[in-house]
């Protein structure tokens, strides 16, 4: 079992839930939700230690919530992973605070590599 709990927000259901079912069965403790709105809910009620973030949202640009998440929780490391972005809105989430950006369909390989680094960036170092 890890230390680290998640939370992944996605406004496509089934690959957030399937992306949950993934970590957690990796030992990673998973809460999802599909929207903006109750992401920085979750976020400011009980804080998780990471966060995989959309930019499409039914209710806020991906972009606004990263921004709300990093005033309230600097430390707080955000991997955007997006099937609708571009390389500019990497840029720009990085800019504002991502710790990274990857593109969907993505190598679930990759994304446990990325989750690892920023579990180690937030000293709650992980191994798959």
């Amino acid at each position: 079992m890890t230390n680290v709990n998640l939370l992944i927000v996605d406004d496509e259901i089934e690959f957030a839930t399937t992306l949950a079912e993934r970590m957690e069965l990796r030992g990673i403790a998973t809460q999802t939700t599909n929207n903006g709105k109750e992401a920085l809910e979750i976020v400011h009620s009980s804080p998780p230690d990471l966060v995989i973030l959309d930019l499409e949202l039914p209710d806020m640009n991906g972009l606004e919530v990263l921004q709300h998440i990093k005033s309230m929780h600097p430390a707080l490391e955000v991997i955007i992973l997006t099937g609708h972005g571009s390389s500019a809105s990497g840029i720009e989430g990085m800019e504002k605070g991502a710790f990274d950006y990857l593109m969907k369909p993505v190598d679930l390989q990759d994304l446990l590599e990325k989750i690892n680094l920023a579990a180690e960036k937030c000293n709650k170092g992980i191994k798959f």
